[in-house]
């Protein structure tokens, strides 16, 4: 499966690894996916969704 949030459409990053020479390499920084189980109100059942961990966090604290 891909590497992207469901809910925010967070993708990897283009970046570059920079050695003490100061030699760049370039390299993907990957988004933090965790596989989540959240309850749809309109299905009325559980989902597994894989999730960004900011957007995790927001959405605990949306509950509280």
């Amino acid at each position: 499966m891909s590497k992207i949030c469901k809910i925010s459409n967070k993708k990897a990053n283009n970046g570059y690894s920079v050695s003490h020479s100061h030699v760049r390499t370039k390299k993907k920084q990957n988004v933090n996916l965790q596989t989540k189980r959240i309850w749809s109100v309109r299905k009325k059942r559980w989902l597994k969704i894989k999730l960004s961990t900011k957007i995790v966090k927001s959405l605990h604290k949306i509950r509280l």
